[in-house]
């Protein structure tokens, strides 16, 4: 069997004397592992880094098994994101999010996010919204999306400031009045859907970030006995260090 495709990648480790399995996140196979043999040379140790995307060949007599790599040089970043503390820990942070998703299991949009957030890893007025909404994107593909669409009391869709911890759905100004203490924030910029090219504000995302972290944290991560992970707390300190 075999297939082509594009992949980023987000993990390594060494396999036997001179080979190597190259964790990739790719468009159309998902999260996918795979052994590239004389990966420890120096001829592929530039290519086989973090964060840099490359086309790949896998091939194994049966679909189950882990399979062969080939790799050949996509889109270089590595070098880039080594020279930042924050680039660093974001790759790591992109990584740990994506392992969340079973392996194999495609989604495509997740994998253009991902590679959208590498490219700009070492932008501080960038890459912190782009992490925060890819972590929004993650909850809804394991099934815990957040509802920003309606105010989940009235279904009114205008000055949504609030979001119910319970069921993940904003809640307008007025509705949330009696129980504003018991809710959490909804940044103004979630709701009106502004493009990562527009500034935000620093409060805002750290706002935004405290929504996330709170979901992945009682939805994701605790129910598997961890906690959030510490590149997470390293990206934050990092993209938000005065």
């Amino acid at each position: 069997m075999e297939w082509r495709d594009d992949g980023l990648i987000i993990g390594l480790r060494k396999h036997g004397e001179s080979s190597v399995i190259v964790e990739l996140m790719t468009r159309v196979h998902g999260r996918h592992l795979g052994i590239v043999k004389g990966g420890r040379s120096k001829r592929m140790q530039p290519v086989l880094q973090q964060g840099n995307s490359v086309e790949v060949l896998w091939r194994a007599r049966l679909e189950e098994h882990l399979g062969l790599y080939q790799l050949e040089e996509g889109r270089s970043r590595a070098s880039r994101i080594m020279e930042s503390g924050m680039a660093l820990a974001g790759m790591g942070l992109i990584g740990d999010l994506l392992r969340l998703l079973p392996e194999r299991d495609p989604h495509e949009g997740l994998y253009d996010m991902a590679c959208a957030i590498a490219e700009n890893l070492d932008q501080r007025d960038v890459s912190p919204q782009l992490m925060v909404r890819f972590e929004i994107t993650v909850l809804r593909e394991l099934g815990f999306g957040l509802d920003m669409s309606e105010c989940a009391a009235t279904g009114v869709s205008e000055d949504l400031i609030y979001i119910s911890p319970k069921s993940g759905r904003a809640v307008s100004r007025i509705a949330g009045e009696p129980w504003k203490d018991r809710l959490l924030p909804l940044p103004a910029f979630l709701v009106q859907g502004r493009g990562p090219e527009e500034r935000v504000e620093t409060d805002e995302l750290q706002l935004a970030f405290q929504l996330t972290g709170y979901f992945l944290e009682r939805n994701i991560f605790g129910p598997r006995q961890l906690g959030l992970p510490d590149g997470r707390a390293r990206f934050l300190a990092a993209a938000f260090a005065a």
